[in-house]
Formats: structure tokens, sequence, C-alpha cells
């Protein structure tokens, strides 16, 4: 199940190209076309659900393989000492595109903080 004019569902269609690096039956990873980091990369569930507030048990195996494959990935594509997952939810979570998508951030020197303490 796919939403038509969802960008990452036309990722996953072939009608927008990506530079992936890997696909299974269930989900899609490829890299940001806005890097944040020295490795940035996407994975993505196939199958289109908005937000984590809308998954629920038909979800699990998708949402547990990018879990599963963040660590692989990341080392495979640089992050070899640590890398950051962080999944955006909704206007406050500053989700930009509504399919659910694990960023994985990481390069060879630390990232800076991912939010400002506050005092």
């Amino acid at each position: 199940m796919t939403d038509p004019n969802c960008i990452f569902c036309k990722i996953v269609r072939g009608e927008i190209a990506a530079k992936k690096i890997h696909e299974d039956d269930d989900v899609l990873a490829f890299h940001d076309v806005r890097p944040q980091a020295p490795v940035h990369f996407l994975i993505i569930p196939k199958r289109h659900v908005a937000t984590l507030y809308d998954t629920d048990a038909s979800h699990e195996r998708a949402l547990g393989k990018l879990l599963a494959l963040a660590g692989r990935l990341a080392r495979e594509a640089g992050a070899g000492d640590g890398f950051r997952s962080i999944v955006n939810t909704g206007r406050v979570g500053h989700q930009e595109v509504y399919h659910v998508h694990l960023h994985v951030l990481g390069g060879p020197d630390p990232l800076g903080p991912m939010l400002q303490r506050r005092k």
C-alpha cells in the first residue's frame, strides 16, 4: 500500500530516483538528499504509514527492521564509532515528510547536541 502523492512512496515505486543502500520486501534505505552529517541516510517502510501515531501491530516487522538494519548500514556507510538515529513525528517533532522514516546520522567526528538543554 502506497500513497500516490507521498514522495517516499514515489521512491519506493521507482518514480523518483534515490541513491539506495538497502532494499528488501519490507524496507528501503537511501541517502538523504540534504545530508546533515557525513553519513546521513533514511530507512523507510515500503508500506505507507504517515506517522508513528498511525502504526499498529501490523507494522511491527518493518519497524523492527528499521532498527535492526541501522547499525550495519551505518558501519558500511562510514559511521564506525557511533551514530544517531532519529524518528521525527508530527508538527512538534518537525516531521517534514509524512511517511515514517528513520534518520541515521554519523561520521568520523562526534555530532553536536541533539537539543539545547534548558536552563
